[in-house]
């Protein structure tokens, strides 16, 4: 199945000067785990997610001046909406990633998460 049938469309960001409390935020009003980071020119050098922000805490910075920068992964590994979900599951398990940024011609149109891969072993299981 290819993943533009699964990925979040609707998708939450955050830029690289926003702190990480200001992140948490997001996360939490939009109850999810990781956002995108968009630059000034709206390109995705980043993500930040619950693992970064808990690597924070534990760090002991204060999350308020902090900022998303300094814990984002800059080294992010990207799908395509044509990518076959299978292809994509194993990519995430090899990099040890639970979200993927999904970028369509350059341009940043989404997140799958391993929730929704694993909501197509769920609907092929019940079947």
């Amino acid at each position: 199945m290819k993943i533009e049938r699964l990925y979040t469309h609707d998708l939450s960001s955050c830029c690289p000067d926003d702190s990480l409390t200001d992140a948490a935020e997001r996360m939490r009003r939009a109850e999810i785990s990781a956002l995108a980071v968009i630059d000034d020119r709206a390109e995705l050098v980043g993500i930040i997610s619950e693992r970064d922000l808990a690597r924070a805490l534990a760090d002991t910075i204060d999350p308020g001046t902090t900022t998303v920068a300094a814990y984002a992964t800059d080294d992010v590994v990207l799908a395509d909406p044509d990518d076959d979900s299978a292809e994509v599951e194993a990519r995430m398990l090899d990099a040890g990633i639970r979200h993927m940024p999904v970028v369509s011609d350059g341009r940043l149109v989404g997140m799958v998460s391993m929730r929704d891969l694993l909501a197509v072993h769920q609907h092929t299981s019940a079947t």
